[in-house]
């Protein structure tokens, strides 16, 4: 059993190893920094570097890498040797301050969306001093940001760093409006809970779907699947439970505050879910669990499996994004308290998250819009692609109490009784749960319910502090300039209820009313990702984000055009996968198993006895016409492939796979799946659902 006092954060250069080990001085200039956002000192860099190396050396480094964010989804690195070598042959171990501030990996090679030609081969990592380094397989990770030669950010880690700093500026103007003269720093928050899929790896080395797509683009949904309910917090299985014990110390050697694991609704899959920290660190520890997640499941004759949706007919996988604002004197804002109809900061920052939602749900929506999301959103197990605030009885109360113009009192928590002597009497929370709702008011925080598993999540809360950061300045604006404090804070409050309550929907999420209701409030509908992806570049959305110093225009424009690639070459490598498994593994299994019957029916008829062979002929005659729309339908979205790749422009391109290469897939897919139904498990050539 893993000491977990000792080993939590063991091989990170946290706070702690920081005091402990920096002169006073460099502490204090360091901290200052990170907690305060101010310039690093480049003469403490130079202590905190050598420092940096030695720790990391009594932890078995020998290397060091700037490790970053590219737009690729998932993170990179690059590793140096301390060595460095003296004139007498030999080494010496040598790390700088300049090492540690800035690194210069290729910025051509990774997706810039036209910023970087690939002449254009130079970029750099600056070291992000707010994120603890941590030792990992013999080398000192240190978390960096990544921009190109001219200054343009190539990551999504900056743009996260500056939407922070953006929120922190307009929070502390109406804190300080409101009188609160101790806080000096207001942080963003999030605490991603993980789902994921695990397999035997035999099975999943025999599918070159799930290796190249990471979802199986053919099978039938099994006999038995989700629907007795008896896998969602079932009894966690041996293998399994080996595994999530290993991954947890792995994550808690490195800080990741692994605090929740279950089994999910799915058969196979799972869920983690840390304790939240500042969103940059979150990010970070997301990324860093996503890979271990997948690391250690080798160990354990395991696959892991991100995908949003691995396996068609039972739910996908999310991660729920816990949003919330934290002071630096110990002030959750978006914290009720026991009186909430009374506590007006908390009432000004709802109505800040409440009318930045609904004045930019697109951008809400595009922020998790993925091409594999694309197969959760919107189905009867994630939330619908409409956004919408879920609030609660109490908070909706109160809401329209100020749209009427002062709140006077809430609905008091009841005490659940059981009915049972022996049982404790449970205070209610304020709130029930909906798990139908895109952002969902839980208590003390928002849930992004929207991402998808194998996002980063820097995304998405780029976007929901730019949003935010926004109204908070114009809430800011107009109570700095009031005469009346009291008076401007309820007609905004009032104000803002009535322009923005048509967001807020405590209902059913996934019924076709809600769909209908949410047409007539004017509230987006956007179901696919193409559909998405051009609100990026809307004059509105782009306004925001420059006016904040979160992204340029040309940032902007990159972004806009790696997303359109991306989802291309997601879909085509998806076609190109379905057409190489459909001619090479399922077509010969069916003209295999064609010639059997037809072998057996004739040598059956040629004995000349009188034996029926009504049996074969009518599997014959199920299979021939399958196997004919098959072989005809791989032809036809091969040509179909072709034809979208032709297409002028990215825009164009993105369409003709939405509408017509995707369309293409599912009924070849169709197909497929009648062939797998008619084959013996013999002659089928991988491993179905069922295994």
């Amino acid at each position: 059993m893993a000491n977990v006092t000792e080993i939590f954060g063991s091989s990170v250069f946290n706070d702690a190893t920081m005091r402990e080990r920096l002169p006073k001085a460099t502490y204090k200039s360091l901290k200052k920094t990170i907690d305060l956002g101010l310039a690093l000192d480049e003469s403490a860099a130079e202590v905190v570097a050598s420092v940096m190396k030695d720790w990391a050396i009594e932890k078995g480094a020998t290397h060091f890498t700037h490790w970053f964010h590219p737009m690729t989804g998932i993170t990179a690195e690059k590793h140096d040797a301390f060595i460095s070598p003296t004139a007498d042959g030999k080494v010496i171990l040598e790390f700088s301050g300049k090492e540690l501030i800035k690194g210069e990996p290729d910025a051509s090679s990774f997706p810039s969306g036209g910023l970087r030609a690939t002449y254009e081969a130079r970029g750099y990592t600056a070291w992000d001093c707010t994120s603890p380094a941590f030792v990992k397989d013999g080398t000192l990770y240190i978390p960096t940001a990544f921009c190109s030669y001219t200054g343009e950010v190539l990551d999504k880690k900056t743009p996260l760093l500056r939407s922070m700093e953006a929120l922190n500026k307009q929070a502390l103007r109406i804190l300080k409006v409101l009188g609160n003269t101790t806080a000096t720093r207001v942080t963003t928050t999030v605490g991603p809970e993980q789902e994921y899929f695990l397999v035997d790896r035999e099975l999943y080395k025999k599918r070159k779907d799930l290796i190249f797509t990471g979802r199986t683009l053919f099978g039938v949904k099994p006999p038995k699947g989700q629907e007795l309910e008896d896998h969602y917090f079932g009894n966690i299985k041996d293998r399994v439970s080996a595994y999530m014990k290993d991954l947890d110390v792995e994550l808690w050697k490195l800080g990741i505050s692994a605090k929740t694991k279950h089994n999910e609704v799915a058969p196979a899959q799972h869920e983690l879910a840390p304790i939240f920290t500042t969103s940059n660190v979150a990010t970070d520890h997301n990324q860093l669990t996503m890979e271990l997640m997948q690391k250690i499941a080798v160990r354990h004759g395991l696959a892991c499996l991100l995908h949003e949706k691995p396996f068609a007919g039972v739910n996908g996988s999310g991660k729920h994004n816990n949003w919330s604002m934290s002071t630096n004197d110990g002030q959750n804002l978006l914290e009720p308290g026991s009186t909430p109809h009374d506590n007006v900061q908390f009432l000004i920052f709802l109505a800040a998250v409440i009318k930045s939602v609904d004045d930019y749900q697109d951008l809400l929506r595009l922020s998790v819009a993925t091409a594999g999301n694309d197969h959760r959103l919107g189905a009867n197990e994630a939330p619908p692609a409409i956004v919408s605030i879920f609030l609660g009885d109490q908070l909706t109360d109160i809401l329209n109490q100020l749209e009427n113009g002062k709140a006077k009192g809430k609905i008091y928590n009841n005490i659940l009784e059981t009915g049972v002597a022996s049982l404790p009497k449970l205070p209610k929370d304020t709130t029930d749960r909906n798990r139908t709702s895109p952002f969902a008011f839980t208590g003390n925080k928002f849930e992004f319910r929207m991402l998808g598993s194998s996002a980063s999540i820097a995304g998405a809360n780029f976007v929901l502090n730019t949003i935010v950061a926004e109204t908070l300045q114009k809430f800011a604006d107009q109570l700095e300039a009031a005469s009346d404090l009291k008076a401007t804070i309820a007609t905004l409050l009032s104000e803002t209820v009535k322009a923005h309550k048509r967001i807020v929907f405590n209902g059913n999420g996934y019924s076709e009313e809600w769909v209908s209701e949410a047409e007539s409030r004017g509230l987006l509908n956007m179901k696919s990702t193409v559909e998405c992806i051009p609100t990026f570049i809307k004059d509105k959305n782009v306004a925001v984000f420059v006016k904040h110093s979160v992204l340029s225009k040309s940032e902007i424009e990159s972004r806009y055009e790696i997303l359109l690639e991306n989802y291309v070459k997601t879909i085509n490598i998806e076609a190109l996968t379905m057409i190489n498994v459909a001619k090479t593994e399922i077509l010969p299994a069916a003209f295999k198993f064609s010639k059997e019957l037809s072998d057996t029916i004739n040598s059956v008829k040629a004995t000349g006895m009188s034996v029926e062979v009504a049996a074969q002929s009518s599997v014959l005659k199920e299979l021939s016409p399958v196997l004919s729309s098959f072989a005809s339908n791989i032809n036809a979205l091969k040509k179909t492939l072709e034809k979208a790749g032709a297409e002028a422009s990215a825009l164009k391109q993105a369409e003709a796979f939405s509408k017509v290469v995707v369309p293409a897939m599912e009924t070849l897919r169709t197909d497929a799946d009648k062939l797998e139904t008619i084959l013996p498990a013999d002659i089928y050539p991988f491993p179905t659902y069922a295994q």
